[in-house]
């Protein structure tokens, strides 16, 4: 698992207060601009959430992609996207919340549960074999990724950070 990032889920580090920063298409992404989208007790919640952030993406200029780099810019954060709530769903008695934050260089990505358990990449991974694949797909697909335990205790937030495409 990743802790290299020294601040807390929601805090892009500090380039976040840049506003009026160039998005990464001809459309401006507003600074400090969050989407959040409740999944508890919803069905279909991966579903959902892959609807939601390809529409924040579309909003964003991300979609409709320009060029093959900004496909798989968009791409990257749907997969991380299912991958992160899918975790939800199976390991930690379901998600939250899914929250996005976007700036000119990065995308953050957020689902928040109730669960108490720590994901991480299986260790050895062993491509050949069926699931156990998806925290080794965003270690591999993120800049960084880490989880934050709720200053309640109870629950956690699992969030993930990919490069905006150029």
């Amino acid at each position: 698992m990743s802790t290299t990032r020294p601040y807390p889920p929601g805090d892009l580090g500090p380039d976040s207060g840049n506003a009026g920063a160039a998005a990464v298409s001809p459309a401006t992404v507003p600074a400090g601009q969050v989407r959040r989208l409740r999944l508890a007790g919803a069905r279909g919640a991966v579903a959902r959430g892959r609807d939601f952030a390809r529409q924040a993406l579309h909003d964003w200029g991300w979609l409709p992609a320009a060029g093959a780099d900004q496909r798989a810019a968009a791409e990257d954060v749907l997969l991380v996207v299912s991958e992160l709530v899918t975790n939800a769903c199976l390991h930690a008695e379901g998600p939250e919340e899914l929250r996005l934050r976007c700036n000119a260089k990065v995308l953050r990505l957020e689902v928040t549960d109730l669960g108490t358990g720590s994901p991480a990449p299986r260790t050895p991974h062993r491509a050949g074999r069926p699931g156990g694949h998806g925290m080794f797909i965003v270690q591999r697909l993120c800049l960084d990724w880490g989880v934050v335990r709720n200053p309640d205790g109870t629950g956690k937030t699992v969030w993930a950070e990919l490069a905006a495409p150029s």
